[in-house]
């Protein structure tokens, strides 16, 4: 519990939260881990592709743009795919809403779960713009070597603060984490100190969080598409006004009565068992072969395996179980009518449905006329999910951080398929070596939809080493992306 007296007006030290990610974020070097740093190359190119295909989808594209038709800024953030021109906090809120719409990049499971990806709309904006103005001014570009360092650090911001804390067991969502990390890096970015680091983050905190009412029956909807990009943006807003002078708040979180810790975490602290260092980019999954939300990959794994089985029997079968962890039980255990796409994705029992009938799921399979397929509903009414204690177990082990899943059929006849186990997803750091060349197959085919053949091999020639990545400036890099 918080124990500073509310009577007391000696402005205390700040809160040990905030010393700790400005001290990480000014201070620590994370290029001495090679592995964080060819992971980000990665995480970076998924993350941009996956971005690009969104905007085949209308429903991203509508809520991009400027917030005013027409409103533009010379040397400002480009947005990628689009011939868009934008200040840094609205460009920020661009680039994270079309790379979070599909959901189908990289994922942190922890107490919390999120995507530390989201932090690259803040980042990718304010290195562009800083580069820009630069240029504009005859000074050096930044180089895509700070972009790496930045993702690092706010993947590890997020997700070191998710192993421990459970921020959806008191409503709130994990959004919040992703404007806490863009928040402290991008202050670091553009030229802030320690001091302006901790009160910028101060104010990140005071900002409270977003209900996950919009992921969760009755209310899923597509604000879940967008609620990251809002969040880093919210990071950039509060960086800016933070190096225009605004001061900070040094008790956010432990104030007694008015800090976080007592208005939104029911008067608990926050809890670490390891400090900041690269952790969590090393250990990030990448969601490779499926836009599934990130406790059903190795569902929908299982299920592809078991399709062969169910060609010409989908009238013959009984019953499918699924057995899953907790958090999958948690949070995608659906039955009843899935009222749309974001409802359809975070169903365990339509995604696997979809990958037994066809073999695939791609995100197209979410969309009104493919879900209204009635052998979809009739597969949803014969399953049964469950906890396997042990997925569940392993799931929270940091020397595993498996995502374990099984599913088995059993016919009307009384005879059943093997049952399929899958433990770790294609995009686990344990199958790094599999998956990285399937995520470099699905970067060429995302760069594909909307950029020319020309743009496109140009890309995949600077992404195709680190060192050439690295030394490109931002803003020749995101020149690329536009239109």
């Amino acid at each position: 519990m918080s124990t500073h007296d509310i009577r007391d007006t000696n402005r205390p030290d700040p809160d040990q939260v905030l010393v700790d990610i400005a001290d990480y974020v000014m201070n620590y070097d994370v290029t001495q881990s090679n592995e964080a740093m060819e992971t980000a190359r990665y995480c970076l190119m998924d993350t941009l592709g996956c971005g690009l295909l969104a905007l085949n989808y209308p429903a991203c594209t509508k809520v991009l743009g400027p917030v005013v038709p027409g409103a533009s800024m010379p040397n400002g953030v480009k947005v990628p795919g689009t011939s868009y021109e934008l200040d840094p906090v609205q460009g920020a809120f661009n680039i994270g809403t079309m790379i979070r719409w599909l959901d189908f990049n990289d994922t942190w499971l922890a107490a919390e779960w999120g995507h530390p990806s989201d932090n690259l709309g803040g980042i990718l904006a304010v290195a562009d713009y800083l580069s820009r103005q630069a240029v504009a001014s005859g000074k050096p570009a930044l180089t895509m070597k700070q972009v790496l360092e930045a993702m690092i650090k706010a993947h590890e911001i997020q997700g070191v603060i998710a192993l421990e804390n459970g921020f959806n067991r008191v409503g709130l969502d994990h959004v919040m984490l992703v404007r806490i990390a863009t928040t402290a890096v991008v202050t670091q970015m553009l030229g802030g100190t320690r001091q302006e680091v901790i009160d910028a983050v101060s104010h990140a905190w005071i900002d409270g969080s977003s209900l996950r009412t919009y992921r969760h029956a009755p209310n899923t909807g597509s604000r879940k598409s967008w609620a990251a990009g809002d969040a880093t943006s919210r990071g950039v807003r509060l960086a800016l006004m933070v190096l225009r002078g605004e001061m900070g708040y040094p008790s956010a979180l432990t104030a007694k009565t008015w800090g976080f810790n007592d208005v939104l975490f029911k008067g608990n602290s926050l809890q670490f068992t390891q400090g900041y260092a690269s952790y969590v980019m090393e250990n990030v999954l990448f969601k490779i072969s499926f836009p599934a939300e990130f406790h059903a990959q190795t569902a929908c794994e299982a299920a592809v395996i078991l399709h062969p089985q169910t060609l010409g029997k989908f009238g013959g079968i009984e019953k499918i179980v699924i057995e899953t962890q907790e958090s999958g039980v948690r949070i995608i255990d659906k039955t009843g009518p899935l009222n749309n796409p974001a409802d359809r994705d975070h169903c365990i029992q339509y995604m696997v449905a979809m990958a037994l009938i066809t073999g695939n799921l791609t995100a197209r399979d979410y969309e009104d006329g493919i879900a209204s397929h009635p052998l979809i509903d009739e597969f949803r009414s014969k399953m049964e999910v469950v906890e396997n204690k042990q997925f569940t177990v392993d799931y929270l082990d940091a020397s595993k951080r498996s995502i374990g899943n099984s599913v088995q059929l059993f016919f009307k006849d009384g005879s059943q398929s093997e049952k399929v186990v899958v433990e770790y997803p294609i995009g686990h750091r344990r199958r790094r070596a599999e998956g990285i060349p399937v995520l470099e197959t699905k970067f060429k085919r995302n760069l594909a939809t909307h950029l020319s053949p020309k743009k496109c091999a140009r890309i995949l020639d600077i992404c195709a080493t680190q060192a050439t990545l690295e030394s490109t400036p931002v803003n020749e890099f995101m020149d690329l992306f536009a239109l």
